[in-house]
């Protein structure tokens, strides 16, 4: 039996984006989405020689993005 690491199951509820999705959702160009992620506005992990982006990066991204000012 192959027992889990603690941090193997913090992943197992995660979902994992596209850029091609994350444009499609937030109605942006892949090239933003790109830009977002170099400049560390936007949280992703590199697999291979694409990109794939947690599903709640995009939701606190957008949240903080539509903070109302102090």
């Amino acid at each position: 039996m192959q027992r889990s690491t603690p941090s193997e199951g913090a992943l197992t509820g995660v979902k994992f984006l596209t850029v091609a999705e994350v444009a499609a959702l937030m109605r942006v160009s892949k090239m933003t989405v790109y830009r977002l992620v170099h400049a560390g506005d936007l949280t992703a992990v590199r697999v291979g020689r694409s990109f794939r982006v947690p599903e709640h990066a995009v939701h606190t991204y957008l949240r903080e993005a539509f903070r109302e000012p102090a």
